[in-house]
């Protein structure tokens, strides 16, 4: 008998967010992460933000993509709380969500590639990799599937 799934669950009995779903939020994410790691900084806020993204546009894209994942972070939240249950329908569609948000960041991505004049950087070259095993995950963890379908309405 295989009881790995145990440490799946919390105390409740319900399915635990995967570290990994976590991850990928900050991934999607990482233009706030940057925005606010650009805040720590009193002598040069604008220095951290164009090593990453050397255009302005693309900074602001990035920050308007992941705000999406600020919004799927919230609904992490919610069903952590199981509460309201007005986003319960919401929640079962989050696999589409954040495949619709891989795909805007796989936009930004090609963007990014464009303003550089196709010259390869390693920020381009792991953001790529990140989201080609971010997709992979999103199709393929059963863990993230059954978490997913964890919030039923019975409760």
């Amino acid at each position: 008998m295989n009881f790995s799934n145990i440490t799946w669950l919390d105390d409740k009995g319900h399915i635990k967010p995967p570290l990994m779903l976590y991850l990928m939020l900050v991934f999607l994410a990482r233009g706030w992460c940057i925005f606010i790691a650009s805040l720590t900084q009193a002598s040069d806020r604008a220095g951290l933000v164009a090593l990453v993204y050397p255009q302005k546009s693309d900074f602001l894209m990035a920050l308007m993509a992941g705000a999406g994942a600020l919004v799927v972070y919230g609904l992490i939240i919610a069903e952590r709380k199981r509460s309201p249950s007005w986003i319960q329908p919401i929640f079962k569609y989050m696999k589409w969500l954040l495949l619709a948000l891989l795909c805007i960041d796989g936009g930004l991505l090609i963007q990014r590639i464009l303003h550089a004049h196709y010259v390869y950087s390693w920020s381009v070259g792991l953001d790529a990799l990140f989201l080609f095993w971010s997709t992979l995950y999103l199709f393929n963890s059963n863990r993230l599937k059954y978490y997913f379908l964890d919030w039923k309405a019975e409760e």
